[in-house]
């Protein structure tokens, strides 16, 4: 498995269940850095690339990343070491509960790119099976440990399946987090929606809900797509 090299960074991932793809790269542009957190944390690192295009976008100090499984820690930690902001990023090796028992730090901007397959989809590969299921990382558990850890005026930012955004918002209100912003994400033109980019605050705004569609036809990126990752892939 080659790396994929970025502009800025490169993410090797030979040892990840779950690949670079393109739901992790958007949420990593796509997250508000508008309040300039001074402290981020990424639940499920996994390759730890969202929090690598957090560091390239950010000045935050802090850039806390947690991973359960060993592979990816390792892999993750490794990815972390060879860019340039070494300094200021972090993998925690534990479960999210585990994370949420134990610690008290508190973060400005909180993200994750959840596993979501709530539905036993079995591909034969374990590590990968996990990595997508939901039950590894429930939503509950994800909003309520999300609620725990973030500062009054902090931002926690989220891609989910479009199907699931009502039931997340649900979720999210029983912890008095509410929806500030949504970008429902389609292939193309055509297409059904299928992601939601999502980000909650403690404070009940108007929901501003805008859409992304990523191509006009095959490698015809749409130039919101492009503006959007335009910092991160070599070829944009």
């Amino acid at each position: 498995m080659k790396p994929f090299k970025f502009k800025e960074f490169t993410i090797h991932q030979n040892q990840c269940a779950m690949k670079v793809g393109t739901d992790g790269v958007l949420l990593g542009a796509w997250a508000s850095l508008d309040k300039q957190p001074e402290s981020i944390l990424d639940i499920g690192a996994g390759t730890g690339l969202i929090a690598l295009q957090l560091a390239q976008r950010s000045s935050a100090e802090t850039i806390d990343a947690i991973e359960l499984d060993s592979d990816a820690y390792e892999q993750c930690v490794a990815n972390f070491e060879a860019s340039p902001w070494g300094d200021r990023l972090f993998c925690y090796h534990a479960g999210f509960d585990e994370f949420v028992d134990e610690m008290d730090d508190s973060y400005d901007l909180i993200v994750s790119n959840p596993p979501f397959y709530s539905e036993d989809v079995l591909s034969g590969d374990e590590a990968r099976d996990k990595a997508r299921q939901s039950s590894s990382l429930p939503f509950d558990e994800l909003v309520s440990g999300a609620a725990k850890f973030l500062t009054k005026n902090g931002i926690f930012a989220v891609i989910i399946p479009f199907k699931e955004e009502a039931t997340f918002i649900e979720l999210a209100q029983k912890a008095r987090l509410y929806p500030n912003r949504i970008t429902r994400v389609k292939g193309n033109p055509d297409a059904n929606f299928k992601r939601s980019l999502m980000e909650f605050s403690f404070h009940e705004n108007k929901t501003l809900v805008d859409s992304l569609v990523i191509e006009e036809g095959r490698h015809q990126y749409t130039e919101k797509y492009i503006k959007l990752t335009q910092a991160f892939y070599l070829k944009m």
